[in-house]
């Protein structure tokens, strides 16, 4: 890819939207340790130049250039906050009164309870503040106050902004014009089954927490709409099929037995950049299941190396990979972009395997099968968090 594909990449990422988004903070809920961590986040947004809004109220009114609201949870009734778009990203932060030796069992209800893209517990361990911060990927990471006002704060701002900083593109566009012939699947579709099989043996698809179990049927709704997932497992896979257009995983499916065309495994076919939506060609009268939420950066990738015939996307890692720096949310454009630019600088980008940080591994190749065989024994199912 030449060089002015990324300035031309990166200039349509930076005139997207205007500059700099707001953050709301909804308050009212929590003790002294709840407040102490909300004034020296304000702070330190505001020093980095974000418009802040405070409310007490959770029906408040909030501006329209608001992007991230970061609002108080309690642990014991726990509460979403509706937001009145997928472009509203949500920061709940739970006081934590007895911290737990599991803080991602003890913080995932209630980031799902709450449809938060990111749950901070906080825990006062007596020496000094905790943060536990959570994301519905079962990303964990920690944060230790350690006596330090100025670099705590700089650090849970530092996982917040990239929040304010995105643009979610997961919404679908499903177009019943698959052609005849290709409803029974293709090898390329096979390769995706044999693929999830083959994760599945190697314990590589991790399963998240039963959210259907802890939502009601409205909230799984909200939660589906909101993030593009379902639950099941996580990880996806896709192999190119004609020119940029590639079959991949669906969402909310079991990763280790997708065979069905239009539900389980779809064919990507274009991406409306104005709108933000993938579109997906399914065969008629199917029900079908929205794409995996990561289809925008495997859109980027073919489109961009021809070499690519298959990427692979596991909640895992390999020792020694390159990695993106920013925590971007699954199914941005910004993260699809810095993967996407981290492919093009790989030595071989056909064959390239590159970290998303605090989150797993895009892995490009030949056909899955090729990747599986040249990755797999070296990938560890525990990601390394920072």
């Amino acid at each position: 890819m030449a060089d002015g594909v990324l300035v031309e990449r990166a200039a349509r990422a930076a005139s997207a939207r205007p500059r700099p988004n707001g953050v709301a903070i909804v308050d009212g809920i929590g003790g002294p340790l709840t407040r102490w961590f909300l004034d020296g986040v304000a702070i330190e947004l505001g020093a980095r130049g974000y418009p802040l809004q405070h409310e007490s109220r959770r029906d408040a009114t909030l501006d329209p250039h608001v992007r991230v609201v970061i609002h108080t949870v309690d642990p014991r009734q726990p509460r979403s906050f509706r937001r009145r778009s997928q472009e509203i990203f949500l920061a709940g932060v739970a006081e934590v009164p007895n911290r737990s030796d599991d803080m991602l069992q003890a913080g995932y209800p209630l980031l799902v309870r709450t449809l938060s893209n990111v749950l901070i517990a906080l825990a006062d361990e007596g020496g000094g503040a905790e943060a536990f911060l959570i994301t519905l990927e079962q990303g964990f990471q920690r944060i230790s106050h350690n006596g330090d006002d100025a670099g705590f704060f700089t650090r849970v701002v530092d996982r917040l902004v990239p929040l304010a900083d995105s643009r979610l593109v997961i919404d679908n566009e499903f177009v019943a014009d698959l052609a005849p012939e290709l409803w029974e699947g293709t090898e390329e579709t096979r390769s995706i089954t044999r693929a999830g099989e083959r994760l599945a043996e190697l314990d590589l698809l991790p399963t998240p927490f039963p959210i259907e179990e802890m939502l009601t049927t409205d909230e799984m709704r909200h939660v589906q709409r909101i993030f593009g997932i379902g639950g099941v497992s996580y990880g996806n896979a896709s192999a190119r099929h004609q020119g940029d257009t590639f079959w991949m995983s669906a969402s909310g499916v079991d990763k280790s037995h997708l065979e069905e065309i239009g539900r389980e495994i779809l064919l990507v076919t274009g991406f409306d950049a104005q709108r933000g939506v993938i579109r997906l060609s399914v065969p008629p009268g199917v029900k079908p299941r929205r794409v995996s939420v990561d289809a925008i950066e495997h859109v980027i990738i073919y489109r961009e190396h021809p070499e690519v015939d298959a990427i692979l996307h596991v909640h895992g890692w390999v020792a020694g990979v390159t990695s993106t720096e920013a925590v971007y949310p699954c199914g941005t454009q910004e993260l699809a972009n810095e993967v996407a630019e981290l492919v093009h600088r790989a030595p071989d980008p056909g064959h390239a395997v590159i970290g998303l940080k605090n989150h797993g591994l895009t892995i490009t190749g030949e056909s899955l099968d090729e990747i599986l065989d040249r990755v797999g024994a070296n990938i560890v199912r525990r990601v390394p968090m920072s």
